[in-house]
């Protein structure tokens, strides 16, 4: 097998320390191009595991959609002697990644100073809450609280909602995609210096981040959002709008487009309306536009109308439940499902021409490869046995 053909990030070590969410979806990334990831868990295991039903056999489906393609070992690290593991795995390793509380490794002897003289081509990346300084320093973070934190929830919901949390874990994910592209960062200026740095990732920092436009809009002109439920602040129309069968959403991104969309659904005359005729005209003439394109859409079925109107270029699709959109044909034909024994999966987004990624491993059950990881730097069965007896290594049960 090429190089190539074992993925971009093949040849490339990651100790990952890292639990819950964040960081495993960051080091699965990295797992599906090729890098070499060793899962490092407390002996009480990561505790996503936990996190269910549905379950295969002990393990949810929570920790099962972000840890494949890793190798697994249970290590004490608040013991001195998982630590002289640790850093042994270390000494071949290219990245780091941990979440721990900020102050977790320092106290444990083995914080960044001490990693970076010792490993100075390691790569130590830390995700955390809100960082180790400022008035929240090294307070833990979770997603949901970001978001209310961060004015994400305040402007998502409608008024008769009122402010509604976002249904997926956008806080962590992002986190985690962050970390993915901080450590291919430094591992590209470590090619110019020879050396190896500390990044950190911070949910709060995140969550403030990914607030494009509302952050943007508020530096122009002071005001904090309004709840618009599934309608964009600045774009109309940009909504959900029911049809004879399912809902379809409509995305408009400029004036040339809502002509075509006007032309396209035989109201022409809507795309000349000096109502609606440029953005801001449709955005203080809002409910009057929602009314003309509602009396539209209610006669047509959604499938066809987008498939009429994407295939004219236009934005837009209908509204789907979770299996209508892993079933698609659009799915199917991408290849998007990928599957090995038990185990399904939806597949990497980044498509590379050569370099492809792949689906070696099913996630792993709790410390399944402790004897095959010690093995490859150096220890012997009686060592590894003797480091199970002792409680330093974990065995396939977790304490619970």
């Amino acid at each position: 097998m090429t190089e190539a053909a074992l993925g971009a990030m093949s040849g490339l070590r990651v100790i990952d320390l890292t639990r819950v969410l964040g960081g495993p979806y960051c080091t699965q990334i990295l797992a599906d191009h090729g890098a070499d990831v060793i899962k490092v868990e407390p002996p009480a295991g990561d505790e996503v595991r936990e996190w269910g039903p549905p379950f295969h056999e002990e393990d949810a489906a929570y920790f099962v959609g972000i840890n494949r393609n890793k190798r697994s070992i249970g290590l004490d690290l608040a013991s001195e002697g998982g630590r002289i593991v640790l850093l042994k795995m270390l000494e071949t390793a290219d990245v780091l990644i941990e979440n721990f509380k900020p102050g977790t490794l320092e106290k444990w002897g083995i914080g960044n100073d001490v990693l970076s003289k010792k490993f100075p081509r390691l790569v130590h990346c830390r995700i955390c809450g809100f960082g180790a300084d400022g008035p929240r320093g090294g307070n833990p973070g979770y997603d949901a609280i970001i978001q209310a934190m961060t004015g994400m929830i305040a402007a998502t919901g409608s008024p008769e909602s009122g402010p509604m949390r976002i249904g997926v874990p956008l806080v962590d994910i992002t986190t985690g995609l962050y970390a993915a592209i901080g450590i291919l960062m430094a591992l590209s200026e470590r090619q110019r210096s020879g050396k190896g740095q500390f990044l950190e990732t911070t949910l709060y920092e995140t969550g403030l981040a990914i607030m494009h436009p509302h952050t943007a809009n508020y530096f122009m002109h002071g005001k904090p959002p309004s709840l618009t439920g599934n309608e964009h602040p600045n774009l109309v129309p940009y909504a959900i709008f029911p049809t004879r069968t399912d809902n379809i959403f409509i995305g408009v991104g400029n004036d040339g487009t809502f002509r075509k969309l006007a032309k396209e659904i035989g109201k022409p005359e809507l795309g000349t309306d000096p109502r609606f005729a440029r953005n801001k005209d449709r955005i203080a003439n809002r409910e009057a536009l929602r009314a003309e394109l509602a009396a539209v859409f209610s006669q047509h079925e959604a499938e066809p109308l987008c498939n009429r109107l994407l295939a004219a270029g236009l934005p837009a699709g209908p509204v789907q439940k979770i299996d209508q959109a892993l079933t698609n044909p659009h799915t199917i034909a991408r290849g998007d499902i990928i599957e090995k024994d038990w185990y399904k999966g939806v597949a990497s987004p980044i498509r590379l021409d050569r370099s492809k990624p792949s689906l070696r491993r099913v996630p792993p059950k709790f410390s399944q490869h402790a004897a095959e990881v010690l093995g490859e730097f150096g220890y012997t069965k009686a060592e590894i046995d003797a480091m199970v007896e002792k409680g330093t290594v974990c065995g396939p049960e977790r304490k619970r």
